[in-house]
């Protein structure tokens, strides 16, 4: 866990410590920070070159507010599950009366990077236009997401965050009608070679530009017509694909299952046993011996 003491030196009042962890997915970064308080606090957001997206996670107290002047009360009123949306360079504020706890997840965008990945060009109007307090579930669940994420190790994680974060961008800078558009499937070479190339890495770190690369689409196209041709994201298919290969490992070998989860790429037996429960509906050992007996 990394911290940020050097943008805040001395602490603004009565706020008394942070911690953040930072993290970064196809060229936007996240970073979750965690705030203990006690009474008003007043906050500068620092901003420079990049766009930025921040989303109040948990608070405890008076709720929090984006301001674009210190002095002056945000003029949106107050929303669950609201959020900020920050063109490069604009200067805000956070404001509490009186808070005690918050969670907050920012991403920030390279977006010259981010739409030559994605191969895309980002609506105008939506990349230069403050929003304060604006609500949107679907973005506010897919950050949700991302910040629970941001400390799992796993391999898989990789396509997942690459995934979520294609999927916000999409959905919060996009044209209309781009973000709209009819799902299309992969052709079958494209969706041979995409399940080649996860079969050949498993169980490591696989990212979707790798993927879309493979296939000549852009990340953003991939994504979709990935989804279209197998029912799932690519994350899901990839972590589908390790508990097959651990299945035949239980099923094939004497491999203890610490063996077994190192195999296949999980940080522990345990993680590997949760994440098979989860998928296959009953322990690695239960589903071991059920097949051995």
């Amino acid at each position: 866990m990394n911290t940020r003491n050097e943008h805040l030196d001395p602490l603004p009042e009565n706020m008394l410590g942070f911690s953040i962890v930072r993290r970064a997915w196809n060229g936007v970064r996240l970073e979750v920070t965690e705030f203990q308080c006690a009474g008003r606090v007043v906050h500068h957001l620092s901003n420079d070159s990049d766009a930025r997206l921040s989303v109040v996670v948990e608070e405890l107290g008076e709720h929090c507010e984006p301001r674009l002047r210190e002095d002056r009360p945000c003029p949106v009123p107050y929303m669950p599950g609201h959020m900020l949306y920050a063109p490069a360079g604009m200067e805000v504020w956070g404001y509490s009366a009186d808070t005690r706890y918050v969670k907050d997840a920012t991403l920030s965008f390279d977006l010259a990077a981010l739409g030559e990945r994605l191969s895309t060009t980002f609506d105008a109007s939506a990349i230069t236009a403050p929003r304060l307090r604006f609500v949107d579930d679907r973005v506010w669940t897919l950050v949700r997401l991302l910040a629970d994420a941001v400390n799992d190790p796993d391999p898989s994680t990789q396509l997942y965050g690459d995934g979520l974060t294609a999927a916000i961008a999409a959905r919060l800078l996009a044209r209309p009608l781009e973000s709209r558009a009819t799902v299309k499937k992969l052709a079958p070479w494209q969706l041979r070679r995409a399940l080649e190339h996860l079969d050949a890495s498993l169980p490591a770190h696989v990212t979707l530009a790798e993927l879309a690369a493979s296939t000549g689409l852009s990340q953003w196209h991939f994504s979709r017509a990935f989804k279209g041709s197998t029912g799932m994201a690519p994350y899901r298919w990839q972590l589908g694909a390790r508990i097959r290969r651990a299945q035949s490992l239980l099923v094939d070998t004497q491999a203890s299952l610490e063996q077994v989860a190192e195999a296949t790429g999980f940080a522990d037996a345990v993680h590997f046993g949760k994440t098979f429960r989860k998928i296959v509906g009953t322990t690695p050992a239960a589903w071991r011996k059920a097949r051995k007996s």
